[in-house]
């Protein structure tokens, strides 16, 4: 019988022989390995996929605890306004509006409270908001309203707070600001010293006026002077019309300074001193306090979650690594 081994062969060889036939089979081993983490990582994937579908399912479905609740017990209903009061932004007049009519409109409302902590923004949105809660003041003459202020109830904010039955405040809180500005800048020397020539075509004689890159002329500053005292009377017809004999005849009254919320009870500004908790529980008396704030469309929501996760997701699936969307 024949021996396969062949004789010649020199130990050296079979030695590397050896070492190619393990490293085949230590190749084929990692390659399988690597193939069970990648089907691990897509099946991790898919099942993200799964419990996305199934929670935005469950929450177009799902009814919101709280408004069902308001359908069936007497509650104070509370809108927040945050932050700067502008169009494209959480305290949109569309926004407040949307929130406090349907405060106003559900049967079961003892009370409405805007909450405010804000620094002002567009006199526009603030006369929006304004006009808006007179009008449902008139339409649900039963039904109080409150303005309740936590940190900041300044300018455009306290043009909204103004329309308020009465207006409560922290005696910390910042009240005031009734006035008007405008903000600029000239660079007029700035573009001489670096030898920058600056060129302006208009139609209209005064198209270009406050142009920060030409020197200011007294006839452009007091045309905008007219337009800044035309709103700021706006404004103080508006805080005088809502507050009436409440405020103090001060002179600083309308000059933009601002006070706390125990000064501001002095000068007429606020009422009283109180949150909403309180207001609820002892001013309205309906303790339950449900929250009609305006919240971004769901679907938006999802989608901005959503989109972040999957990128997150399909960065480990394919990278093994950690990506990061912002």
């Amino acid at each position: 019988m024949e021996s396969n081994q062949n004789p010649e062969q020199k130990p050296a060889e079979q030695a590397q022989s050896s070492e190619w036939q393990q490293g085949v089979i230590n190749r084929l081993a990692f390659a399988a390995v690597n193939e069970q983490k990648r089907t691990r990582r897509w099946g991790i994937f898919f099942k993200f996929l799964t419990f996305a579908y199934i929670a935005a399912i469950l929450y177009i479905y799902t009814p919101d605890v709280a408004l069902e609740k308001a359908g069936t017990e007497k509650h104070t209903a509370l809108v927040e306004l945050k932050g700067v009061i502008a169009p494209d932004k959480d305290a949109s007049a569309d926004n407040i509006v949307s929130g406090l009519r349907d405060a106003f409109e559900n049967e079961n409302t003892a009370g409405v409270i805007l909450r405010i902590n804000s620094p002002g923004g567009s006199p526009v949105q603030a006369g929006y908001i304004n006009d808006e809660i007179r009008r449902l003041r008139k339409e649900y003459p039963d039904t109080p309203f409150y303005a309740v202020i936590s940190d900041i109830c300044a300018s455009g904010g306290y043009y909204v707070a103004a329309a308020a039955d009465k207006i409560y405040a922290d005696k910390a809180s910042i009240v005031g600001s009734i006035g008007v500005r405008m903000d600029g800048f000239g660079f007029v020397e700035t573009i001489e010293k670096l030898g920058i020539e600056r060129r302006l075509l208009t139609a209209g004689e005064h198209k270009g006026f406050l142009d920060p890159f030409q020197p200011v002329k007294q006839a452009d500053v007091a045309q905008v002077k007219k337009l800044l005292d035309d709103i700021h009377q706006q404004f103080i017809s508006v805080v005088k019309q809502g507050r009436g004999d409440k405020l103090k005849d001060d002179p600083l009254l309308f000059s933009g300074y601002v006070w706390t919320g125990e000064q501001g009870i002095d000068l007429g500004l606020v009422d009283e001193l109180g949150s909403s908790s309180y207001v609820a529980r002892e001013v309205i008396g309906a303790e339950t306090i449900v929250d009609y704030t305006a919240s971004e469309d769901w679907l938006a929501k999802f989608s901005k979650h959503l989109g972040t996760a999957l990128g997150r997701g399909i960065g480990e699936v394919l990278g093994g690594g950690s990506l990061m969307i912002h």
